[in-house]
């Protein structure tokens, strides 16, 4: 019987057939095939060809068919793979389709495997799954580390296998460039590509559980903030200029007209605002408290000027049906998030050595203390814990009229630093 068409060009019912009696070149034809201005092919048979590139490279390629499409194969390049060699490799990928395996699905299967437990790829899933919760400054952050002082040396390495002291030495490099805080930063980026290595079954152990005691200890300095009146008021012109949205902007103002603490501030809900009344009751769960004095706290109260009111009322048609007053710009079931008033700052010029999101605190401080404010009613207002019960008391009942006459004088102060008025005297505590 003659053979027919697919016999001819060695195709079998799940791929490319290969008889050795079909095989054309020779180890010399392969050595001696010279490039040319567009690649081309020499054939061996059975769907096995060299294929000779413009630039003299040539690689060992498999034709075949699967499920009735066409698919290629390259088992390696001349002459770190031999013609022999290849034809190996040819037999038992068509073994494999005779069997109706893909052979180049399986290997990409294979790929993943190999690389699925590395600390880069652990990285990359984790950073991927947190970071719908992260504002772009942070994930910028994150990357930055990550891809500096993390993935050049752990990237590689199977998670299993990685112990204590292969990631502490990453921490010293960093440490050596005197950047504490970001050697920190990093020992917790480690312990949470950890957390889900070993969730996932691909790690028994977390390297970086105990290193955060081994780090030297950054010297705690004073955030960033300005104190100067006449800079003060040119930050504020900079906000009426803010294009980023509505919710940051108005964040930018009251962070201004109220500095409570930022945590406080994206957090805050519509439903402990009274503003026909001018107040802002900041519910416990929101300060900055230990378990153990959120159990006995009461609310911060926090009266409202009337430019943080006719902020918050015109922000409400907008974000008044939800929780939050600073819904997260990805999903408003979430306040906005922790570098939301930050990155605003940052967009408008105002580096982080002049001002950070929680410096408004120390702007308002410094300025009130400086025009005679008493100094009980600003810490009342700062929301900064006596430890005096009967002292507390005391205080709440004393300093609320006076704290609402500094926050309403505060606000109108403002305003006239915003206005770049030169004729601006500091305002004085009411006697």
């Amino acid at each position: 019987m003659p053979p027919t068409r697919g016999h001819k060009r060695g195709h079998t019912g799940k791929g490319w057939g290969h008889d050795m009696a079909a095989d054309k070149l020779k180890d010399r034809a392969v050595a001696m095939a010279k490039p040319k201005a567009k690649p081309y092919k020499l054939a061996d048979g059975g769907g096995l060809y060299v294929e000779v590139m413009s630039n003299g490279s040539k690689f060992f390629r498999l034709k075949f068919r699967h499920g009735g499409k066409e698919g290629r194969m390259t088992f390696g390049a001349y002459p770190l793979k031999g013609l022999a060699e290849a034809r190996e490799d040819a037999r038992a990928a068509k073994k494999r389709l005779a069997e109706g395996v893909n052979p180049v699905h399986e290997r990409k299967q294979e790929k993943i495997g190999a690389t699925s437990g590395t600390f880069a790829a652990l990285f990359e899933e984790w950073f991927e799954v947190k970071r719908p919760d992260w504002a772009d400054l942070n994930i910028k952050k994150i990357r930055q580390i990550a891809e500096r002082d993390l993935l050049p040396w752990l990237g590689a390495r199977p998670v299993a296998e990685l112990k204590a002291p292969e990631v502490l030495a990453c921490l010293r490099r960093i440490e050596a460039r005197n950047s504490l805080d970001v050697a920190r930063r990093a020992c917790q980026i480690v312990g949470q590509v950890f957390t889900l290595a070993i969730a996932t079954g691909r790690a028994e152990m977390n390297p970086a559980g105990s290193l955060s005691k081994t780090l030297k200890k950054p010297v705690a300095g004073r955030r960033a903030a300005i104190t100067d009146p006449a800079e003060v008021g040119e930050m504020l012109r900079a906000f009426a200029s803010y294009r980023g949205g509505l919710v940051v902007k108005t964040a930018l103002h009251l962070s201004a007209l109220t500095w409570v603490r930022p945590g406080e501030l994206r957090r805050m809900e519509w439903a402990d605002l009274n503003l026909d009344a001018g107040e802002w009751l900041v519910n416990v769960e929101s300060r900055k408290l230990t378990k153990v004095k959120k159990r006995t706290a009461a609310p911060h109260w926090v009266p409202l000027s009337a430019q943080a009111i006719e902020h918050l009322r015109a922000l409400r048609p907008l974000t008044g049906r939800g929780r939050y007053v600073f819904p997260n710009g990805r999903g408003n079931a979430r306040p906005m998030s922790e570098g939301g008033v930050l990155g605003a700052l940052r967009s408008l010029g105002i580096a982080k050595e002049k001002m950070c999101a929680h410096g408004f605190r120390a702007t308002a401080s410094t300025l009130l203390n400086q025009q005679g404010w008493n100094p009980d009613a600003i810490e009342r207002q700062l929301s900064h814990i006596e430890t005096n019960a009967v002292r507390d008391a005391y205080n709440r009942a004393t300093y609320q009229d006076e704290r609402r006459r500094m926050m309403q004088s505060w606000a109108d102060y403002l305003d006239s630093l915003a206005s770049g008025s030169s004729k601006v005297v500091p305002i004085r505590a009411a006697a």
